[in-house]
């Protein structure tokens, strides 16, 4: 189950990237927003940058450095890009569990 701080974290990055990214559903994401592998989600180079940003708002909030486009990452079997919530579970993983 994804903890709440870091979902409302990743829905907060999201929306404060959606006019740099060009994409109006990030402007108001809920953990359901399409990211990546549908024909609704964002481009590829468009994630970079996201994926970019929360790494970097994560270091900053948590205090701690998480590299969330690795190769484990990349050879899921279920992308953990395609939604918010996969993305904030992908995360949470990456910060050591529950954080609140």
């Amino acid at each position: 189950m994804i903890d709440d701080q870091v979902l409302q974290f990743v829905i907060q990055v999201a929306s404060r990237e959606a006019d740099d990214l060009g994409y109006d559903e990030l402007r108001a994401p809920t953990a359901e927003t399409v990211l990546y592998g549908d024909d609704n989600g964002i481009d590829s180079l468009s994630l970079v940058r996201l994926v970019a940003a929360l790494e970097r708002a994560a270091e900053r909030q948590f205090g701690r450095r998480v590299v969330l486009a690795d190769e484990r990452a990349m050879s899921m079997r279920r992308s953990p890009f395609r939604t918010v919530a996969t993305l904030a579970e992908l995360l949470q993983e990456r910060l050591g569990g529950p954080h609140a």
